[in-house]
């Protein structure tokens, strides 16, 4: 009787304990959930960049903008995220000689297999020596590898005052765009010549454009610069600034071709006798100007990257910030860019970020 009373006693520890362990079964620590993405934006993309300019291939866009002394480049995979890009320094300009001071809007284009900037700088001094110089790079990887200096961009048997150079590609043939001077003047105008290379120019220049309507004449000198394109159904656009960037009113102008015009010929270009792109002083953009264009990661969208000054009489100083926004297409086959938004504006990342 006693051993039957120690065995049920036994048995019914053994239960409660297992029943213990039953009741308080182990519990995995709760894991936060990760915080949803930014879907929105604010300008300005970064709090300083004048002269800024978007290359984009193989998913990532490569941005520059004027620094004075050097060249340096950004890679990220989204343009909403420009400020927490890593930045590259690619070249710095020497102490002396031709190219040594007053560096001024490089932009990047990717021509035959390699890379290449195009690049205005002088002499010490401001501003009367400025002519445009190349670099080289022949690596997959802009940000990565040697660049190659490759001289002065110049039309044969010329040397004058340069700015501002960019790159279309026409009719099979390759043209540089920039601004420049005649001969004895300081007006800015725009030509263009045709390439035999990528660091070379081959012919005769042809002018494009002067300043000749009121709102392209503010400010000394007269201007007419950094050129883009864009192309659209049917039509080349070329957009470019004017006026003096010291004056509040820089804004964005307009000339118009055929796709399949020959583009050296003046002739084939129409001048919008309007800006297309003006200020706006209750959105702190005061001189929007020199832009560049991108389209979305999943390309359904064209964006128009540019700078302004957040106040009043800011001129051409460090305080240009670089602005990014969506823009569309009029029926005509011509940009519709809207009005500078407001910065601080939260906007729509560009679709597939």
């Amino acid at each position: 009787m006693l051993l039957f009373r120690s065995s049920f006693w036994a048995m019914l520890l053994l239960a409660g304990t297992l029943g213990c362990s039953k009741s308080s079964p182990t519990v995995a620590p709760q894991v936060p959930p990760a915080p949803p993405a930014a879907t929105t934006f604010t300008n300005p993309l970064l709090a300083s960049g004048p002269d800024p300019w978007v290359y984009q291939k193989d998913g990532f866009y490569y941005y520059m903008h004027t620094t004075g002394n050097n060249v340096i480049l950004r890679k990220t995979a989204k343009m909403s995220e420009l400020g927490s890009a890593v930045s590259t320094t690619i070249w710095t300009a020497p102490a002396t000689g031709p190219y040594s001071q007053n560096v001024w809007a490089p932009e990047l284009h990717f021509l035959d297999g390699k890379w290449y900037v195009y690049f205005t700088a002088g002499p010490p001094g401001c501003c009367g020596g400025q002519r445009l110089w190349t670099l080289e790079n022949a690596n997959p990887d802009p940000t990565i590898g040697a660049w190659t200096e490759r001289g002065q961009l110049a039309v044969p048997g010329q040397d004058l005052w340069a700015i501002d150079a960019t790159i279309l590609e026409q009719n099979g043939g390759r043209y540089l765009l920039w601004s420049g001077q005649e001969p004895n003047s300081d007006q800015q105008n725009l030509y263009i010549c045709r390439m035999s290379s990528p660091t070379a120019l081959t012919g005769a220049r042809a002018r494009l454009s002067i300043p000749q309507y009121g709102w392209e004449l503010n400010g000394f000198p007269k201007v007419n610069e950094a050129p883009q394109i864009l192309k659209h159904g049917g039509k080349t656009v070329l957009i470019y600034s004017a006026s003096h960037c010291s004056t509040d009113d820089y804004a964005l102008g307009m000339l118009t071709a055929s796709t399949t015009a020959d583009p050296m010929l003046p002739a084939s270009w129409t001048k919008a006798p309007t800006p297309v792109f003006v200020k706006n002083t209750a959105g702190q953009a005061f001189g929007p100007g020199h832009n560049g264009f991108f389209t979305s990661r999943d390309g359904s969208e064209d964006w128009i990257v540019y700078h302004a000054n957040p106040r009043t009489g800011q001129g051409c100083s460090d305080t240009r910030s670089p602005r990014m926004q969506k823009f569309t297409w009029r029926a005509d086959d011509t940009p519709d860019f809207g009005t500078p938004v407001p910065l601080g504006i939260p906007l729509p990342r560009p679709a597939g970020e």
